[in-house]
């Protein structure tokens, strides 16, 4: 398997799923703003749709999305326990968080990173992340993780689009249980490799 990423992006969320899996696999950057991949490809060739994370499982698949990437990742090697198995209950409530954070934290943090977005657009966006954090900090006050087990790929890609609050100075502090999770999860094994891979840890 090979990921195209770039460092921090949601793409990091795969890239600690693979790592914690223990798969082997392959990494090249990509440029978003030039779409051009550090092997000097057209990225919009792999993946039209111009972002990543995009997988490339064999000469003729190419897999996005984080909800289906991770759970793709996942089911490779259930050994790990990254996901509950298919069918089950708790797999849907995988899902679940998986598409909470996809459509309710990852892309609410858009106009942060848009030049153009006005400060009173981004104070506005950041009441809507602050109810967001709420509802999470409940959540992992009484839980280690997401899930009622143990770590799994939701928590990996929380752990990715929350990590941009470093990057953007958006101060955790109301969120204590927020702020003990991100250790928690930044010290696993897995999660280092990514990082450090990245470039974003030494």
């Amino acid at each position: 398997m090979k990921l195209y990423y770039a460092p921090g992006a949601c793409s990091m969320a795969t890239h600690i799923a693979l790592c914690e899996a223990k798969l082997p696999h392959d990494l090249e950057q990509v440029d978003l703003r030039t779409h051009k991949t550090a092997g000097g490809e057209d990225f919009t060739k792999i993946n039209p749709k111009g972002y990543v994370p995009a997988l490339r499982i064999d000469d003729a698949a190419v897999l996005t999305e984080n909800v289906a990437v991770l759970q793709y990742v996942a089911d490779r090697n259930p050994q790990a326990g990254l996901a509950p198995k298919a069918g089950t209950f708790e797999r849907y409530r995988l899902v679940e968080w998986l598409a909470f954070i996809s459509t309710e934290v990852h892309k609410q943090f858009s106009p942060f990173f848009r030049p153009n977005a006005g400060e009173d657009v981004k104070a506005a966006q950041m009441q809507l992340l602050g109810r967001r954090f709420d509802y999470l900090s409940e959540r992992l006050s009484r839980h280690q993780y997401l899930l009622d087990g143990d770590f799994t790929v939701a928590d990996a890609y929380l752990f990715t689009v929350l990590n941009w609050t470093h990057l953007l100075k958006i101060d955790l502090g109301k969120w204590p249980a927020i702020v003990s999770y991100m250790k928690r999860v930044g010290d696993r094994p897995g999660v280092r490799e990514a990082m450090r891979a990245e470039g974003l840890v030494k």
